[in-house]
């Protein structure tokens, strides 16, 4: 599963600009493979364009885009990473499996702290990986370091919605 922020539509000079309702991210669907553009939503989550499938909501914020990125009726986890950091790339693989197991209930933010320097400071990032578990728009969790997948997914379940 990849996400990548897209850029917005095509501007009437042939060049991008950004749209108010929010940047453009691509989910792959992980039952069908197509390439979904979504784009954040306060209520709802995503699902597949052609099978209709929960998609896993896994995308990438910026210090401008996090706040709509954020608003979510679904538990948020905030990956606070950097490119050099090996316990960031440990955590990365498992923040994906979560998402695709709890495709519908669960947003993982990836928000790299070298070129987002006021997010790290609002969430206090002083060490890396941190990851900040909000729900309703408050921060529920927080949770420092690298942990394995089983201790991960036992910190984050009483902060997600049932099925």
């Amino acid at each position: 599963m990849t996400a990548d922020p897209s850029p917005g539509p095509r501007s009437p000079r042939g060049g991008r600009s950004p749209r108010p309702d929010g940047p453009v991210s691509i989910l792959i669907c992980p039952a069908c493979g197509t390439k979904n553009r979504i784009r954040p939503s306060p209520r709802g989550v995503p699902a597949c364009a052609n099978c209709k499938a929960t998609l896993p909501w896994l995308v990438h914020a910026t210090d401008a885009t996090f706040d709509v990125e954020a608003a979510a009726q679904v538990s948020v986890v905030v990956d606070l990473w950097a490119t050099w950091c090996a316990p960031c790339r440990f955590v990365a693989p498992i923040l994906e499996d979560l998402a695709r197991e709890h495709a519908g209930r669960l947003k993982v933010i990836k928000v790299d702290v070298d070129a987002n320097p006021a997010l790290a400071q609002r969430f206090q990032a002083f060490s890396i990986p941190t990851l900040v578990v909000m729900r309703d728009g408050g921060v529920v969790d927080r949770i420092v370091g690298a942990l394995p997948r089983p201790q991960l997914a036992a910190r984050l379940a009483p902060h997600l919605p049932p099925h």
